[in-house]
C-alpha cells in the first residue's frame, strides 16, 4: 500500500453515497478503509440494475480499495468489536440519524474523545443534529428541492428539475473529506482530534452560486434560465449545422475569436454586443447572430477548431462517448481492477498519485480476517457468526 495517506487507518460505518464517496477517496490516496455494513448490507448494494452479481454498480461507483465487514452494530457484542476498531483508527465517518451513536455509548465528547483521544469524528446527516429541521432524514434529490437548487435548474418556460446526478451528496462527500484532511493537519499541533459535522443541507446551500450572491446584490429572486448562464453571454447551447455547440466565453477577448473564426468579425463593434453586460441585456439577439453563422459549421470540427483558438467550448457528448473518449483515458479517469471498471480519482498528486488496488468487496468478504487481526480468538468468532452478529 502507499499513497499520502498510507498509514491512516479509517473506519467507515456510512451508507449510500455522501460517505462511501468521501472514504473512497481517502483509500484510493493510501489509507486503509474498514466498511462497516450492517448484515443486510449498504442499502445501495439493491440499487439497481445493473448488478454484478447480486450487488449493483452503484455501490461498485464508491466502494473499492475498501476491507468489507459485516456486523450488527444493534447488538452488545457489535459494538464491543466496534470499539476495537475504533481505538487503533485515525477517523470515523458515519451516517446515522443524529443521536444513534449516543444512545448507543458512543457520544464524540462524552465517549469516544476520553477513550480514543486522537480520533476524528466525521458525521455527515441530512440537516445536522440541531436547528428547526435538525435530525430529520435527507437524501440528495429532496435537498436539491429545498435547498434551492431545482428552482434554478430547468428550462426557462418550464418547471424546477432536479439535476441529472446526486451533486449534494457528492458535494457532501468532498466536504468531509476536506474536513477530514484539515481535521488532521489541525492534530498534528494540537494531538487531539475533534468532530466535524457535515449536513447535506448546509452543502446544498454552499452550491448556490452565483444564485445566492445575484439575490443578495438584488433582491430578486434567481430564475430558470435553461443552458444559458445568468451572468455571461455567450454561455449557453447553441445549435450548429449538424448538433448542439456549448460555448463558454467569459471575456470580450474570446468573444472577438469567435466572431472572427466564424466569419462575423464585426459582432464584437456592434453595441449590443459590444461588452459582457451588453451582451446580457440583448441575449435572444445575440443568439439568433451567432447561430446564423454556426448554421455552416460541423459541430465536432467547429469545437476542435475553437478550443484550440482559445475559445472554450464543447460539443454535448454522451457517457459512453466520454467513457471511450482518448482523454479520459489518457487522463487515467477510467479505473480497471480484475473485471471491476469505475471511475479514477481526479486528484493527481505528482510523489503519491492515486493507487486502485482491490474492487469493491462483497458483504462482510474481510469480517473473519480483520477480527482476526484485532486478536479475536476463532471459537469466539465462529460463535458470533452463528448468533448473526457477523456475517461473512
Amino acid at each position: 500500500m502507499s499513497g499520502a495517506l498510507q498509514g491512516l487507518k479509517v473506519v467507515d460505518l456510512s451508507r449510500v453515497l455522501g460517505g462511501p464517496y468521501c472514504t473512497q477517496a481517502l483509500a484510493d490516496h493510501g489509507a486503509q478503509v474498514i466498511k462497516l455494513e450492517p448484515p443486510s448490507g449498504d442499502e445501495t448494494r439493491t440499487w439497481g440494475p445493473p448488478f454484478d452479481g447480486d450487488t449493483a454498480w452503484y455501490f461498485n461507483g464508491v466502494n473499492r480499495n475498501k476491507l468489507g465487514i459485516s456486523v450488527d452494530l444493534s447488538s452488545e457484542d457489535g459494538r464491543a468489536i466496534l470499539w476495537q476498531l475504533l481505538e487503533g483508527a485515525d477517523v470515523l465517518v458515519e451516517n446515522f440519524k443524529p443521536g444513534t451513536l449516543a444512545r448507543w455509548g458512543m457520544d464524540f465528547e462524552r465517549d469516544l474523545h476520553p477513550r480514543c483521544p486522537r480520533l476524528i469524528h466525521c458525521a455527515v446527516s441530512g440537516f445536522g443534529p440541531d436547528g428547526p429541521l435538525g435530525g430529520l432524514p435527507g437524501y440528495d434529490a429532496a435537498i436539491q428541492a429545498m435547498a434551492g437548487l431545482m428552482s434554478v435548474n430547468g428550462e426557462r418556460d418550464g418547471g424546477p428539475m432536479r439535476i441529472g446526478l446526486p451533486i449534494v451528496d457528492m458535494v457532501t462527500g468532498l466536504n468531509a473529506l476536506s474536513g477530514i484532511l484539515l481535521a488532521l493537519a489541525e492534530r498534528e499541533k494540537s494531538g487531539r482530534g475533534q468532530s466535524i459535522d457535515i449536513a447535506l443541507y448546509d452543502c446544498g446551500v454552499s452550491l448556490l452560486h452565483p444564485h445566492l450572491p445575484n439575490y443578495f446584490g438584488s433582491g430578486k429572486v434567481p430564475q430558470r434560465s435553461g443552458n444559458a448562464h445568468p451572468n455571461i453571454a455567450p454561455y449557453d447551447s447553441y445549435q450548429t449545422g449538424t448538433a448542439p455547440i456549448f460555448l463558454a466565453v467569459g471575456n470580450d477577448r474570446q468573444f472577438a475569436r469567435l466572431c472572427t473564426h466564424i466569419g462575423a468579425p464585426e459582432l464584437p463593434d456592434d453595441p449590443r454586443f459590444a461588452d459582457n453586460r451588453s451582451r446580457c441585456a440583448h441575449r435572444p439577439e445575440l443568439k439568433r447572430a451567432l447561430e446564423a453563422q454556426l448554421a455552416r459549421f460541423d459541430c465536432e470540427r467547429l469545437a476542435h477548431d475553437l478550443i484550440h483558438a482559445g475559445v472554450p467550448c464543447g460539443p454535448v457528448q454522451t457517457v459512453d462517448v466520454v467513457a471511450a473518449h482518448p482523454h479520459t483515458l489518457h487522463r487515467q479517469m477510467v479505473v480497471h481492477i480484475d473485471g471491476y471498471r469505475g471511475t479514477g480519482s481526479p486528484i493527481k498528486l505528482s510523489r503519491t498519485p492515486a493507487t486502485y488496488r482491490t474492487a469493491p468487496p462483497a458483504l462482510g468478504a474481510d469480517t473473519d480476517a480483520v477480527l482476526a487481526t484485532l486478536g479475536i480468538d476463532p471459537a469466539t468468532r465462529q460463535r458470533l457468526f452463528e448468533a448473526g452478529v457477523l456475517k461473512g
